[in-house]
């Protein structure tokens, strides 16, 4: 039995407002599915951007080079192509070039196949005050939390 791969960006929550998410397969060499098999990946700074052929890549995912690859490992940080629908693709393109959203990374994970898929999600980039907000909940449901562990 393989072990779970679950690579999140807990940074994203903090700076953007999700409005819709997807699923997309990623279109990747040998050496960097195996590399992502033993969770030496990173998506905290990568976004997504469409070519002009309307293709969706994933641009900044650090994929750390395989330790047995000789001379054909892959680059660390080369763009990665995005397997979605037509339909989707089309849809959003459409949102990201009207109405200025960008596209995030949310989390990497392998299926039970051992395909690796992409949680990404159209985001609306926060504000100062919303970032605060944040904190400020965060903040007063952690102490919630110990006042009601205290308690019981």
């Amino acid at each position: 039995m393989q072990k779970k791969i679950n690579i999140q960006n807990k940074k994203a929550r903090f700076e953007y407002e999700f409005l819709d998410t997807y699923t997309a397969g990623i279109q990747l060499t040998g050496t960097e599915i195996k590399s992502i098999r033993a969770s030496k990946a990173r998506i905290t700074e990568s976004f997504c951007e469409f070519n002009e052929r309307g293709e969706l890549f994933v641009i900044n995912m650090f994929i750390e080079e395989y330790s047995h690859g000789n001379f054909y490992n892959h680059n660390p940080k080369s763009e990665r192509r995005l397997l979605l629908n037509k339909r989707e693709l089309k849809k959003l393109e459409k949102e990201v070039k009207n109405t200025g959203l960008t596209i995030i990374p949310l989390k990497l994970f392998l299926t039970d196949k051992g395909w690796a898929k992409l949680n990404i999600a159209l985001a609306k980039g926060k504000k100062l005050h919303d970032k605060r907000e944040t904190l400020k909940d965060r903040d007063n449901k952690r102490d919630l939390d110990r006042i009601k562990k205290a308690y019981k």
